[in-house]
């Protein structure tokens, strides 16, 4: 899918280059063109005064034909910005997936920086798999301030959320701090916020209450 999108977005920016040189190509030839069919008695002098008055029509198409290449080249850099996103988001996942899989390899990654059991700490990174997951939307923008905030405040009643955030928080901010990308500073400070709002208003839904008991 990757590649197709790719494909129609070089396409897309050929085709505005391509009506770009046609237009200037026309004009450019248009001269020799009406001087070989015009009558010889043509007063040119006069068709210069009349022409003259199209020279604004002239410089609107030039400028809409220049904002459609503009266009499509921030279109491209946007698309190919996400693409970068999904790419990385997709090969985070796989990585994650595979260190949940063996319990040896969880040591490849950072220890808690506080104290947790092997389960905990699996439920932590997969949490933090869930919170990058949001960082990528808020920073694309398909997750705005106040989306993000809702399925915050969802997120943080659950205990191991809150776990996660307590463990993981620091090292969020120091990792968006030295992006020194504003939009990701935000993220985090906006999961700061709503984390601590829900540390104040009482303790979360524990693990053996998410669910009701079976039949």
């Amino acid at each position: 899918m990757a590649g197709i999108s790719r494909f129609r977005m070089s396409f897309r920016a050929l085709a505005w280059v391509g009506g770009l040189i046609v237009f200037v190509f026309c004009v450019a030839v248009t001269p020799f063109i009406l001087n070989l069919v015009a009558p010889k008695a043509l007063d040119w002098g006069r068709l210069s005064d009349i022409s003259q008055s199209y020279g604004a029509v002239s410089l609107v198409i030039s400028a809409a034909a220049l904002l459609g290449v503009v266009t499509s080249i921030a279109f491209q850099a946007k698309q190919a910005r996400i693409e970068g996103e999904q790419t990385f988001r997709a090969a985070h996942r796989e990585l994650t997936m595979v260190t949940l899989g063996d319990s040896a390899l969880l040591r490849c990654w950072e220890p808690p920086r506080i104290p947790m059991t092997e389960a905990r700490w699996k439920q932590a990174i997969v949490t933090n798999l869930i919170v990058s997951m949001w960082a990528s939307d808020h920073h694309l923008g398909r997750l705005n301030d106040g989306a993000l905030r809702v399925v915050l405040r969802a997120h943080f009643r659950g205990e191991v959320a809150r776990v996660h955030w307590e463990n993981s928080g620091p090292m969020w901010r120091d990792h968006m701090g030295a992006l020194e990308d504003p939009q990701r500073l935000r993220f985090v400070e906006i999961v700061d916020e709503v984390y601590s709002d829900a540390r104040d208003a009482g303790p979360p839904v524990s693990d053996r209450d998410f669910f009701s008991p079976g039949e």
